[in-house]
């Protein structure tokens, strides 16, 4: 049968029955955590990072683990949390130097700015490599204020996840693909009547003067429209 815990032992609380040296161990084994995390938040993508930069998520997802352990569990020496609080905040501190000083580094780890949308039209290739779904795309577009994307000159997917969004003015706004839930579902690939219609892959417009019972988008290749919205 184990000793019962004695409060405010303090060789316990700061050391536990540890060597002195494994809170070398521990420096260790933060700094080769600090590197699974950033490498693995930056796979990830930026989508999932959002407004904090990704050293910013990375720090909190170390420091909010090494604070937590030592408050429940008696037997986490209050050391070990120390050093990885100082190997994490230097590791941090490093990282931002190193990525304010080297464009390339920055860019590897946080990446760059990303197209999406030009003048009205989904960059189907940006798209698909920075592994955005359209319904998020839609989501921070309606939330944006824009209806159609006819609206949208330019939206850039910031390096933070953020969508910035350039419109054109009322009078020069193009007809469009609707970002609008419900009106996404009256989609369609036979085209029963003459108009301008909308892709729902790429948003390219396109005028119909005769009815089609099935027509590829001539930039995406896709065969499902829906009517432009202007």
């Amino acid at each position: 049968m184990s000793n019962p815990v004695q409060p405010f032992d303090w060789e316990r609380m700061f050391i536990h029955d540890f060597p002195w040296s494994y809170l070398g161990e521990v420096a260790f084994r933060t700094l080769f955590m600090f590197i699974i995390l950033l490498t693995a938040l930056t796979v990830s993508g930026k989508r999932e990072v959002r407004q904090l930069s990704i050293y910013e998520l990375v720090l909190l997802i170390g420091l909010g683990s090494a604070a937590g352990d030592p408050m429940f569990y008696h037997d986490v020496p209050l050391l070990s949390a120390v050093v990885v609080f100082i190997v994490m905040m230097s590791c941090y501190k490093l990282a931002t130097y190193i990525s304010d000083k080297n464009k390339t580094v920055r860019h590897v780890l946080e990446g760059e700015p990303v197209y999406v949308i030009e003048n009205g039209c989904i960059l189907t290739q940006n798209f698909k490599e920075e592994d955005l779904g359209q319904e998020e795309l839609f989501s921070d577009l309606r939330m944006g204020g824009i209806e159609q994307l006819g609206q949208v000159r330019t939206a850039i997917l910031e390096a933070n996840g953020q969508l910035s969004i350039f419109q054109f003015s009322a009078d020069d706004a193009l007809p469009g693909l609707t970002t609008l839930p419900n009106e996404l579902k009256k989609h369609t690939e036979q085209i029963q009547q003459p108009g301008d219609y909308a892709c729902c892959t790429c948003g390219n417009v396109h005028k119909f003067n005769a009815p089609v019972q099935l027509f590829n988008c001539p930039k995406c290749s896709k065969t499902t429209w829906v009517k432009a919205v202007k």
